[in-house]
């Protein structure tokens, strides 16, 4: 059975380099989202329904129900396919379904990002100056050293567009009508990651609340943040190895 893994924003595939190495598998498939570590196609949106597109296409493309995992906003992408295509899952696992709880409000962040003119301006900060002072960026926020490089060495004006595009396009309102529909997502089985540490995406109550509402398993993981794959690498392969097994 194949496992796809799906990264987030600024991200490249490198995310999961450590994990996939701890799986220890030869049927893993790294999809880098278009603008994230991947060419963005002509006339391509970049918006939350455009990514979900994307995706569908990419699982369809396999032939087969496939494990899928999400990371970040590729968390959302899973979510958002498995609302709608569950035939192309075997199973879906996401760490940000807090954020289709309807009490969520967006981080600090990504408010900033959604504001006219100032997202431009805090894109091309981020975006701005050397990789090794963008990779600096990346190791405060507790990304390691070599994968801090990696995701830097991605960035760029593209990156930033496609971030102000995805991130406008999905307000609060937005996810909350999104989170009505995610009693589909119970059509296949499905793990809601919660890391104790992330505090992007929502409070752990939120988490929970909207796992239950996709009859999704709920896996704490204590003392790790929002990029888990990369804090604990070993523990998170266990995770995964073990839900999928369980859903065999």
């Amino acid at each position: 059975m194949t496992v796809v893994l799906v990264h987030g924003n600024p991200e490249t595939d490198a995310v999961w380099g450590p994990m996939v190495s701890e799986l220890g598998r030869d049927d893993v498939v790294r999809l880098s989202p278009p603008g994230f570590g991947a060419p963005v196609p002509e006339g391509f949106g970049a918006t939350w329904e455009s990514y979900r597109d994307w995706l569908v296409a990419e699982l369809e493309s396999i032939g087969e129900p496939v494990d899928l995992v999400g990371h970040d906003w590729g968390g959302g992408h899973v979510v958002n396919v498995a609302l709608i295509r569950p035939d192309l899952l075997r199973t879906w696992t996401s760490d940000v379904v807090g954020v289709y709880d309807p009490e969520y409000v967006w981080h600090d962040l990504a408010k900033l990002w959604q504001a006219p003119g100032t997202g431009e301006q805090v894109v091309d900060s981020m975006m701005a100056g050397s990789v090794a002072e963008r990779a600096a960026g990346l190791e405060s926020m507790g990304v390691s050293h070599d994968v801090a490089m990696d995701l830097a060495s991605g960035m760029g004006p593209e990156m930033g567009r496609c971030v102000l595009s995805l991130y406008r396009s999905a307000p609060e309102s937005v996810m909350r009508e999104l989170g009505e529909q995610l009693p589909a997502a119970a059509a296949r089985p499905g793990l809601a990651v919660l890391a104790a540490e992330d505090h992007y995406v929502g409070s752990p109550e939120m988490r929970r609340r909207a796992a239950a509402r996709a009859d999704a398993r709920v896996e704490e993981l204590p003392g790790l943040g929002h990029w888990w794959m990369l804090q604990d690498p070993r523990c998170s392969a266990q995770m995964l190895t073990d839900f999928w097994a369980s859903a065999s």
